[in-house]
């Protein structure tokens, strides 16, 4: 499956991973850095990253590798990075919370600038410097800010209608963490975090181990 710019998504997935790498590197002093480090990032060989890169156009030096500096520059752009993505969260329990205090996302260019949540008793409530408001004043305040990007952590009873809501606001992306599949326009873009599956699947690969 190829994304848009003919990137498969596979290797679409793992740039961030290099990125990742490449930032901590500037941050140690490293100058050059190779495809084999740079694999061991994302859990594949050098041969793997230098097929990767390939689709963006980027070749490091034969015995040598991939300059630092250039290359974190090249990824910025095409992921997107250096321009800063505000999005809007809806449910602060524990996961909504983290995910609000979450500094890391600022590296990737996502500021996450309001807080809701439908409960009365969390409105008003401070997480970090943001004050939690109430869902209702969601699709107007997005509408107003041109925020691009929703993220859901409610209950998933709730999950429909706050991703309604988002819509109405002009929100076109959302990451949703609910436990359900959400019925939006094609023109909305929804990826999905089931972290019940996940454990499934986490449960399956221990129970077959343990037999094995």
């Amino acid at each position: 499956m190829l994304e848009k710019g003919g990137i498969p998504l596979p290797s679409l997935r793992r740039l961030p991973f290099y990125y990742r790498r490449l930032a901590e590197a500037l941050d140690e002093g490293v100058a050059v850095i190779s495809s084999e480090e740079l694999g061991s990032s994302a859990g594949v060989a050098g041969a793997q990253v230098r097929r990767d890169l390939s689709y963006i156009d980027e070749e490091g030096r034969p015995g040598i590798g991939y300059d630092v500096r250039a290359l974190a520059s090249r990824l910025e752009r095409f992921l997107g990075l250096i321009n800063d993505k505000e999005a809007v969260l809806v449910g602060v329990g524990n996961l909504g919370r983290a995910l609000a205090s979450y500094t890391g996302f600022e590296r990737y260019g996502l500021r996450i600038v309001a807080l809701f949540d439908q409960d009365p008793a969390k409105v008003g409530m401070l997480v970090g410097e943001r004050q939690v408001l109430p869902v209702t004043k969601l699709a107007d305040l997005a509408s107003r800010l041109h925020v691009q990007m929703g993220i859901i952590t409610v209950p998933e009873c709730a999950a429909q209608s706050v991703a309604d809501l988002m819509v109405a606001g002009g929100i076109r992306v959302i990451w949703n963490f609910a436990p359900c599949r959400l019925s939006l326009p094609d023109s909305v873009l929804v990826k999905n975090e089931d972290l019940a599956a996940e454990l499934a699947t986490l449960s399956h690969h221990i129970t077959h181990r343990a037999q094995a």
